[in-house]
């Protein structure tokens, strides 16, 4: 996905590095010839409830510069989406899709050709400080260096605390899983079709996603993994899991939301579950036109007093720069964030 900044709190570093990062991505794609199409998205409330939030969204969306988004009428909706059940709806134009393998292989190549390298599949053991440098001790040797820039995602609490006894927060895992329309079905979806997110969870609620490669995703849902890398219901780390169970902020969550959780959970083990969510957008969804679409792993931050961090969070230390909390929309962000760190790390260096 390529956002747009419609969701995240004006001023936050969501919102300013999404709308900047959403510019340097295409403009990035533009310059490296990476396909991508700005296809738009609709937001559809399918409850009287969800009316007044999407108002606000419409609000922030115009708060964050967005002046293009629109509200719509049900028979705009259906001109734009034909099978989409809905009671009001905002027409995003902004949003767009991409390979994003694509995306981050061109990165490599650039890293390589200024210099840098990329080291897969090495794990940090230590960061020792010394008077002037400071050593990360990995599996594949030691490296020394004047700043350490941490962007560890789903172990970055765990390299932060390397560097620092000040970072109170610890990433727990939320597996995502997707199913796939077959193709026979796939014309129910023109564009993009997301429901009206909850505001209590930094999670968008399961949706229809186009892809570059062809092809329509449906989801994800959102769903405790049960270790760090945990993309199956099966990989299981119980040092890993009892981490995130015991962390105090955790414990807050689960004892506050626990009724959405245990409906998440049953979702991911019931796929009539699932398809019942898919069909307050679209109706005509039935078990038999989803198939098994793959899953990915959200390192979503949550603090001791239970909060699941809504935004970006970079933390800094002596010897290093900490991000610990960039989960979507971090990919579209991902320029943006650069910048963003690479400007910290200058002012050491002035």
């Amino acid at each position: 996905m390529i956002h747009s900044g419609l969701y995240y709190k004006p001023g936050s570093l969501k919102a300013r590095n999404c709308i900047n990062g959403y510019r340097m991505l295409i403009d990035f794609c533009d310059q490296e010839n990476i396909p991508y199409e700005l296809c738009g998205k609709v937001v559809v409330a399918t409850e009287k409830e969800q009316k007044p939030l999407l108002e606000n969204l419409y609000k922030r969306g115009l708060e964050n510069g967005l002046d293009q988004i629109s509200k719509i009428s049900i028979p705009e909706l259906k001109e734009i989406e034909p099978h989409v059940n809905g009671i009001a709806a905002l027409n995003v134009p902004y949003t767009g899709i991409v390979d994003y393998k694509r995306v981050a292989e061109k990165y490599g190549e650039k890293i390589k050709e200024l210099g840098g390298e990329i080291k897969l599949g090495t794990k940090v053991l230590s960061i020792k400080e010394g008077q002037n440098t400071t050593t990360v001790v990995s599996s594949q040797g030691d490296f020394e260096t004047s700043l350490v820039l941490n962007c560890a995602g789903l172990y970055s609490d765990k390299i932060a605390r390397k560097t620092s006894d000040e970072v109170d927060l610890k990433i727990i895992p939320f597996r995502g899983e997707y199913f796939k329309l077959v193709p026979e079905k796939e014309y129910l979806v023109k564009h993009l079709i997301y429901p009206v997110p909850d505001p209590n969870f930094p999670f968008l609620g399961v949706h229809f996603t186009r892809m570059m490669k062809g092809g329509i995703e449906a989801g994800p849902n959102a769903v405790l993994a049960f270790r760090r890398e945990g993309y199956s219901k099966s990989q299981i780390h119980l040092g890993e899991l009892a981490e995130s169970l015991m962390w105090p902020g955790f414990q807050k969550v689960a004892m506050k939301y626990w009724k959405t959780g245990m409906g998440e959970m049953y979702r991911s083990f019931s796929k009539a579950a699932f398809t019942k969510a898919l069909q307050k957008l679209i109706p005509e969804i039935e078990s038999k036109d989803l198939v098994d679409g793959g899953a990915g792993v959200r390192a979503q931050a949550c603090d001791r007093r239970g909060g699941l961090l809504d935004d970006f969070a970079i933390i800094e230390a002596k010897n290093a720069i900490n991000v610990c909390n960039a989960p979507s929309p971090a990919a579209t962000s991902s320029l943006s964030i650069g910048d963003t760190i690479s400007d910290l790390a200058l002012k050491r260096f002035e």
